[in-house]
């Protein structure tokens, strides 16, 4: 069948290579968020991390995640192109999942506190996940990218199009927490860890097999470039290996947690510093300011962040050590709580999108938006300040903590949106990818705070349990405290703020508010 009998072939009113997009980033998204749900477990009760030292490593390990798309996204742009990537970040991913689902022996502590723990085990975990690192790093961002040339400029159906797409992401994310969280906590992490690795593998298998259904699209420009040889080898793969060989580097940056913290802070003022150069040298007043627009509500962002990805380090301890997780006799593992947020999502992302137009001309302004993300994201943890303080000596109920993730859902449903439409429109054109990258850098920084702030309630474990419920508990709600403060004050200076971003915004807003 020709390529143009190929594009005429819908389903649905949309070309049949979305739902190939779709079922491989559903999978994708099984396999990392399957993985994401049981690491703090993993860590703190099979090879007795503290919590300080577990929360560290998924920031460095979460932080590197989000940095890495923008390199594997330059180099599909310039040389292989998204279907090439995909493939290459497809298979690092199975490759990773398959290590991770090597165990190697349990740690012990001995009477003194003394910890054993199995070295060579620890080394393939985390050689497993920059593998997993370096093929997010080719797969995320370039899926996105392959599913917008699905379409033709001007055609209607793009934005429905990402709304399907999306829908993929939370339907893997959905199906991960409770089957792999399940399977990890109940059965042995490596019976969790080989789940999300073989949903890789389906996903991989899903886009190899609908490569014709692309009609073309996502492939090199350069052709003749990938064929030229370097060193004796043909470029392409001198560019695979050299990219799979940069685990390497992610190897020990996922152990050394302050050069991941010294990476970050140094390409963020690097890149401070070239916005505020190129906004004095290159832009008149107008593009100035909405750039400055931009520069601010990406600031705000790093803070809701940093509060929202709590759920995969101190609301997942919270769930596993304080939670009352029984109903009618059965206990749901505390990981299967993640869930929460994928079903909100499905459940209230249409209610969302009818609401903003519903609102019309009363439709809150972007700033607006991000504030009320920001005052949410804080309401959720007073949901569980409350709960503790109801508690009296026994565990809080599990509908505080439901009740946190509605209200982050929520948050997350006002500002997720439009983040990234408010990146492509207020940024000049020609720094447009480079702003996109401050974006990702904006989201690895509040990955890596997330886990400092989690610190806050470290908690003394033995064994990987915590012996003193209430003692327990007073560490959580004192960091709970804390984030309730943060995101409502933040949220409130945003909003008083958020006139004055209007009006630098010169009517951008009002394009992404339609």
């Amino acid at each position: 069948m020709t390529n143009d009998a190929l594009n005429k072939e819908e389903f649905f009113g949309h070309p049949k290579a979305l739902f190939i997009l779709f079922f491989t980033e559903m999978w994708e998204r099984f396999s990392f968020y399957g993985m994401k749900a049981l690491l703090i477990f993993y860590l703190t009760k099979y090879h007795l991390f503290s919590d300080t030292s577990g929360n560290l490593l998924i920031g460095s390990y979460a932080a590197l995640v989000y940095a890495v798309p923008v390199l594997g996204g330059f180099i599909a742009d310039r040389y292989l192109g998204f279907r090439k990537a995909i493939v290459f970040g497809g298979i690092m991913l199975v490759l990773g999942h398959v290590g991770m689902a090597y165990e190697g022996n349990a740690a012990t502590q001995s009477i003194t506190g003394e910890i054993t723990r199995d070295e060579t085990a620890l080394q393939i975990f985390y050689f497993s996940l920059s593998l997993i690192i370096v093929g997010v790093g080719f797969l995320k961002a370039n899926i996105s990218s392959l599913v917008g040339e699905l379409y033709e400029t001007g055609d209607k159906r793009r934005d429905s199009g990402f709304t399907l797409f999306y829908m993929g992401i939370n339907l893997g994310s959905f199906m991960a927490t409770l089957i792999c969280g399940w399977l990890g906590e109940t059965y042995g992490w490596s019976y969790g860890f080989a789940a999300a690795g073989i949903g890789m593998f389906f996903g991989l298998l899903t886009f190899i097999s609908g490569r014709k259904l692309l009609m073309g699209k996502g492939e090199t420009t350069v052709p003749e470039i990938l064929e030229k040889r370097s060193f004796g080898i043909k470029n392409e793969w001198l560019i695979y290996l050299l990219s799979a060989s940069s685990a390497l580097i992610f190897w020990q940056m996922v152990q050394r947690h302050e050069v991941v913290s010294y990476s970050l802070m140094f390409a963020g003022a690097v890149s401070f510093i070239y916005i505020v150069y190129y906004a004095v040298t290159q832009l008149d007043k107008k593009a100035r300011e909405q750039l400055m627009a931009l520069t601010i509500l990406i600031v705000f962002t790093i803070i809701f962040w940093a509060l929202f990805e709590q759920a995969y380090t101190s609301l997942n301890l919270f769930a596993d050590r304080i939670l009352d997780r029984t109903v009618f006799g059965y206990t749901i593992t505390a990981s299967q709580f993640l869930s929460f947020n994928a079903l909100f999502i499905i459940l209230l992302a249409p209610v969302f999108a009818w609401l903003w137009v519903k609102l019309g001309k009363y439709n809150p302004n972007t700033a607006v938006k991000f504030s009320i993300a920001l005052l949410l994201v804080g309401l959720g943890f007073g949901s569980l300040v409350l709960g503790i303080s109801l508690s009296g000596m026994g565990k809080v109920a599990m509908i505080w903590l439901i009740l946190t993730y509605l209200l982050h859902t929520c948050g997350e449903l006002c500002l997720s949106p439009v983040g990234l439409s408010a990146v492509t429109k207020l940024s000049p054109a020609k720094i447009v990818g480079f702003m996109m990258g401050v974006w990702f850098l904006a989201t690895a920084s509040s990955e890596f705070i997330a886990s400092i702030l989690a610190n806050i309630a470290s908690v003394d474990t033995s064994n990987g349990t915590a012996p003193d419920l209430n003692l327990a508990k007073q560490s959580y709600l004192v960091l709970f405290e804390y984030l309730f403060y943060t995101g409502l004050g933040f949220g409130l200076l945003l909003l008083v703020l958020s006139p004055i971003i209007k009006k630098l915004m010169h009517g951008v807003d009002k394009e992404l508010n339609n």
